[in-house]
């Protein structure tokens, strides 16, 4: 995107003859491919976006030195190498073709002839109903434009997939190029006035999907605002966005985060793109795997309910240590499923019996009772709010889920942070640190004085009416200028190394 203070030549198109190119957009600049692989002052600048549009990307012709290049200075080609080397994969083509069957299937249903050629414009088609397989497409094999062969012999297949010469651009769909093409490079429409300039963009990543979204719509709303306060232009993106997070410098990721899922591939994304991303997939990676927290905790000295990993051949142990009632937790669990309570001997044989299935590895806790658990929120390596979240009614859990499947939450009550325990505090300020230093829910029980963790979340729940009922539209802010400071901080780097 193209902001106010940056430099208009950060986004470069490169072709091999530039006569060929049919758009003019504004703050792009467009250049041959020659002049790009041979011209020195090129190579000396820093920040840039090279869109690769050469008639071939086929290896060692000028299209790929252009993009192999374009990563030995440092610039940020697309497509990458590893996307030239994924079209020209045959192996590779006929997965997707696989993986995205269904949507294939449905996307080209009223096809009459046996192939079909797919053009796509920026992950973008001409006609509506291709869309959602353009953007698909195009998340996979991420360069400007592209072709995609599909044939058909009972099912439809993807047979092979390349890029689109300039020239080749038929001239009906160059009114529709420009409007997609000039929305991916500037974020608007060709003739819609920017209302405000802002120094920096940021993606703000959320699923309608999600059952239990870490923030509501108004805490959602209050991010935005907060955003904006501090010169961040804030968008909301979906799951379908993969493709646009090279447009941002900055990704905050308020969707439920798993390692196996597409949060953790937008977060690595994003880090390999050079963005500020909050949760980094390091963080994703350490906090939602409760077998590697118990193990880091427990030899950093950091007190936990006594726990035993579970495997095949100490189940017996488990009564012997732990005694009954204990907990059993998936080491993958969160928002309290994937947990359980187990009161005897057949129970627990019941429960890891599916779950030994799923992973060689199950961590098992004795069991505390307390009214409620603190949520210490902490980011920057400082606390930022005192939660006490109150187990659900006659439950055990924060979180009950009902026969209809949803979940039922207890009460939960805000505290200032100087005013929470400080044992409690201190503990929780040490387990977040040994994770990194970017926004963690640290969870803890204190019994008789003495504080335990339960566990470190990323992606913290920040509910309008909850956590912000101290700190009010302040702890917004101060996320926000965490992001800001965060984006000067890697810009600077990226200028002075």
């Amino acid at each position: 995107m193209i902001r106010a203070n940056e430099d208009r030549k950060s986004i470069l198109i490169v072709v091999n003859d530039p006569k060929a190119w049919p758009l003019q957009i504004p703050g792009v600049e467009v250049i041959d491919a020659r002049t790009y692989l041979t011209d020195a002052e090129y190579g000396q600048r820093r920040g840039v976006k090279v869109f690769n549009l050469c008639r071939s990307y086929r290896y060692q012709s000028t299209g790929y030195y252009v993009t192999l290049l374009a990563s030995a200075r440092g610039h940020r080609p697309l497509p990458s190498i590893s996307t030239i080397q994924d079209m020209r994969t045959q192996s590779i083509v006929r997965f997707v073709s696989d993986d995205l069957d269904k949507l294939i299937q449905t996307s080209l249903a009223r096809v009459q002839s046996d192939k079909f050629v797919l053009s796509i414009y920026f992950g973008r088609n001409f006609a509506k109903r291709y869309e959602r397989l353009a953007t698909h497409l195009f998340n996979l094999f991420q360069a400007p434009l592209l072709r995609a062969y599909f044939t058909r012999n009972g099912r439809w297949q993807l047979r092979r997939i390349g890029a689109i010469p300039v020239g080749e651009i038929p001239e009906p769909h160059r009114p529709f190029l420009l409007d997609v093409a000039t929305r991916y490079f500037t974020g608007r429409g060709p003739n819609i006035p920017r209302r405000r300039r802002f120094k920096y963009d940021l993606a703000i990543l959320t699923n309608s999907l999600d059952d239990t979204p870490p923030s509501d719509e108004k805490a959602l709303n209050r991010f935005m605002k907060a955003a904006e306060h501090v010169s961040l232009r804030p968008e909301i993106i979906s799951p379908d966005d993969f493709a646009r997070i090279g447009e941002f410098d900055a990704l905050f990721v308020r969707e439920t985060t798993q390692v196996n899922h597409h949060t953790y591939r937008f977060a690595r994304r994003g880090t390999a793109e050079g963005l500020v991303v909050i949760d980094d997939p390091e963080s994703i990676v350490r906090c939602t795997n409760k077998v590697y927290l118990a193990e880091l905790m427990s030899r950093q000295g950091i007190s936990i309910p006594q726990t035993l990993v579970v495997h095949r051949d100490n189940i017996d142990q488990v009564e012997k240590i732990l005694g009954f009632p204990c907990i059993l937790k998936q080491p993958d669990s969160s928002f309290s499923r994937g947990v359980v309570k187990i009161k005897n001997v057949d129970e627990l044989h019941a429960a890891l019996s599916d779950w030994l299935q799923e992973s060689d590895l199950v961590i098992a806790q004795e069991f505390i009772s307390t009214p409620y658990d603190w949520r210490i929120g902490v980011m920057d390596r400082m606390p930022i709010y005192a939660c006490k979240y109150f187990m659900a009614r006659d439950h055990w859990q924060i979180y009950k889920t009902k026969t209809d499947g949803k979940s039922e939450a207890g009460k939960a009550e805000t505290i200032p942070i100087e005013l929470a325990p400080r044992q409690v505090v201190r503990t929780a300020l040490r387990a977040a640190n040994l994770i990194g230093d970017g926004l963690y829910g640290v969870d803890m029980k204190e019994v008789g004085g003495k504080s335990y963790l339960i566990e470190v979340n990323d992606n913290p729940s920040i509910d309008a009416g909850v956590e912000d009922s101290v700190l009010k539209d302040e702890l917004y802010r101060r996320v926000m200028s965490s992001f800001l400071h965060r984006i000067d901080r890697l810009k600077a780097e990226a200028i002075y190394p």
